[in-house]
């Protein structure tokens, strides 16, 4: 049958893939409970929709960074689009830039970023880690900016690896032939990035900084014109903090709830961050997403815009490009009837009292 939403999709995908693969692509952090958590979370929110309201058009476009969205959504960085699809980032770049919305490309890419720009017919990001080698680091900026990418996105959530089970059980490697292709010269082993070793935590680990701080932060900004975003925040401290280094944005996550286990959802810590940046600058929100429905949710708990993961990767396995086309069109559609049975015309509208946060069991 043809799938009707995100879950049916995913359970095609977990058909078709390796259970490697597929394990490495839906796992979470030790016991997984911040896994389940994170998605669970949307389904105590309550929606106090609107009656009565003029609802014939719905607009859902919106503009970060001086970048227009057709709606507030982006997609959000994943490694290894390759294991997914053969075509791998190429499929997903020209999927988002047909839906117009900003792909942000992983430093754990398959693909060298300079071909991704250019399939891509709207803006693409760039996420990476602060490296162990800061001249690495400082060059991989340079040619991600030469490249044509319109941002950075920061991780700042990962001083180590989170131990995942599955994939240290399954002795996670790449098959032959691909590679973290953008980040093969800094190993000075000559080895092909990801085909060897028991999981993330021993073939990636040279990639981080475990002594990475704020002032690193301040250095990644001295480097570059373009706005630097922060993700991997999960406090209001943390968040206030950051409006004194200079960064452009924050993304609300939790790695998929791939690093720390027993952290919040993100949606749940959400609403105080909003409160702690105070407007100064765009608040992102990931994991978890799955409906439109959850969309409107987080913008209404003071997102600006949304990314998914996960479901990206469902959509490559389901077709390549048609796959990941399929998933935005799916939010979008269940985005734009959401804004509807919610009397909002657009996204200024749905605003903070429109959602209660909690069911009635806490």
């Amino acid at each position: 049958m043809e799938p009707l939403n995100l879950f049916e999709l995913e359970a095609l995908a977990k058909e078709k893939l390796p259970r490697i693969a597929y394990d490495y692509f839906s796992s979470g952090a030790w016991d997984e409970i911040t896994l389940r958590r994170t998605r669970d979370a949307y389904n105590e929110i309550l929606v106090h929709y609107r009656v009565l309201v003029d609802v014939s058009r719905r607009n859902l476009a919106t503009a970060l960074f001086g970048q227009s969205l057709a709606m507030p959504l982006l997609l959000a960085p994943t490694a290894f689009h390759k294991l997914a699809h053969p075509e791998g980032e190429l499929a997903t770049a020209r999927a988002a830039g047909a839906a117009g919305i900003p792909m942000i490309l992983s430093s754990l890419s398959t693909t060298p970023v300079e071909e991704v720009v250019v399939a891509s017919t709207g803006p693409v990001w760039f996420q990476l880690y602060i490296n162990k080698d800061r001249g690495f680091t400082r060059d991989l900026v340079a040619r991600v900016e030469t490249a044509g990418c319109k941002a950075l996105m920061l991780t700042v959530d990962t001083p180590e690896w989170g131990r995942r089970e599955r994939d240290v059980r399954n002795g996670f490697h790449l098959p032959p032939g691909l590679s973290a292709i953008n980040l093969v010269p800094s190993n000075e082993r000559g080895e092909v990035i990801g085909q060897t070793g028991a999981g993330m935590g021993q073939a990636f680990t040279w990639m981080l900084d475990a002594s990475v701080t704020w002032k690193d932060v301040d250095w990644l900004c001295s480097l570059t014109k373009l706005p630097v975003i922060l993700k991997g925040i999960c406090r209001p401290d943390d968040a206030g903090r950051s409006l004194q280094h200079g960064v452009a944005g924050l993304v609300v996550s939790n790695h998929g709830a791939r690093q720390m286990d027993t952290a919040p959802a993100t949606i749940e810590v959400l609403p105080g961050i909003v409160e702690a940046v105070q407007g100064k600058i765009p608040v992102l929100l990931d994991g978890g997403i799955r409906r439109g429905l959850d969309i409107l949710k987080a913008l209404a708990l003071g997102a600006n815009a949304v990314q998914i993961g996960r479901p990206v990767l469902w959509g490559l396995a389901n077709g390549g490009e048609q796959g990941v086309r399929k998933v935005l069109e799916m939010l979008r559609q269940e985005l734009d009837l959401a804004m509807a049975l919610a009397g909002c015309p657009d996204l200024k509208s749905i605003t903070r009292d429109l959602v209660s946060q909690y069911s009635t069991k806490h």
